[in-house]
């Protein structure tokens, strides 16, 4: 017993590594990724009714935010010289990584019927939602590094945790504080986490119920709408002003290429994670499988 105790925190704990992608990884949301690890519904009940079973499941989320603070301080320092020396390239394996996530998202926004009336939501976050993030830099342009852009910038980190598909580095990105913030997770700067994690919990604690309530009473809208901001971030992380391809050549495209198809076998092989970890309503109480 009490090394399944010791399993099952280890395996949280890794999941918290591999959500915090999610955090610093641009076209990489969180949500999904909590999501695919099975996580998700049960983090998002926690904070919509955070007084209920409060230490329960306070003690269960624990390894998983140590292993986010852990993967993040892990993951700047090489992420940081990755986005600097192969920018495209590693952009088109994070592209191949969200693109292996759609089968399933695709699945999950029919799981209660599909209206014609869904596939005009889908069309209309493609096109709406790619004309305003393309242009978001233009509309508010880069903001000054200082303790109430870091507050905004975890509330879009935890933006990304609530709406599986968001990627808030993409907005960190077009709002100039993706780096400044990568270096400071790099320093393990508490100038830049003491900000960042206060405006995340209180944007997770403002939020989160009311997509709690969305999801349970307009499943399939929601989940095209997250359908659509998934394929038009992916594009947008290929394409300038975010990719740079200055200097790009034959064996860049063929290594992007390659790198497409390794995310997308990573980003199949983690969506099939989902149904055996995923969380299921069993007599009103959620349980893990």
């Amino acid at each position: 017993m009490e090394n399944q105790i010791i399993k099952n925190w280890i395996s949280r704990f890794v999941k918290g590594i591999f959500i915090a992608l999610g955090f610093i990884l641009p076209g990489v949301s969180g949500g999904v990724l909590a999501a695919i690890l099975g996580l998700y519904e049960r983090m998002l009940d926690f904070m919509a009714h955070a007084r209920q079973n409060f230490k329960r499941d306070f003690w269960y989320f624990l390894p998983v935010g140590l292993g986010g603070v852990v993967g993040i301080i892990l993951l700047s320092n090489p992420l940081s010289y990755l986005l600097t020396t192969y920018k495209a390239i590693v952009l088109w394996g994070f592209a191949g990584a969200i693109v292996g996530t759609l089968p399933t998202l695709f699945k999950e926004s029919s799981k209660t019927g599909r209206h014609w009336s869904d596939w005009l939501v889908l069309f209309a976050t493609i096109i709406i939602g790619g004309v305003f993030l393309y242009n978001v830099a233009g509309l508010v342009g880069q903001l000054p590094v200082n303790f109430f852009s870091w507050l905004l910038a975890g509330g879009l980190i935890a933006l990304g945790v609530i709406v599986p598909g968001l990627s808030p580095s993409n907005f960190l990105l077009y709002l100039g504080l993706f780096k400044p913030m990568i270096q400071g997770f790099k320093r393990a700067d508490p100038g830049v986490f003491i900000p960042i994690t206060l405006g995340g919990l209180v944007t997770l604690l403002l939020l989160s119920k009311i997509m709690h309530f969305l999801i349970r009473q307009y499943h399939a809208k929601v989940y095209h709408v997250i359908l659509g901001i998934v394929i038009v971030s992916t594009v947008l992380i290929i394409v300038p002003p975010v990719a740079d391809y200055s200097g790009f050549n034959l064996v860049s495209g063929i290594a992007s290429a390659l790198l497409f198809l390794i995310g997308t076998s990573i980003g199949l092989w983690m969506s099939q994670l989902e149904e055996k970890y995923k969380f299921r309503s069993v007599g009103g109480h959620i349980s893990h499988c």
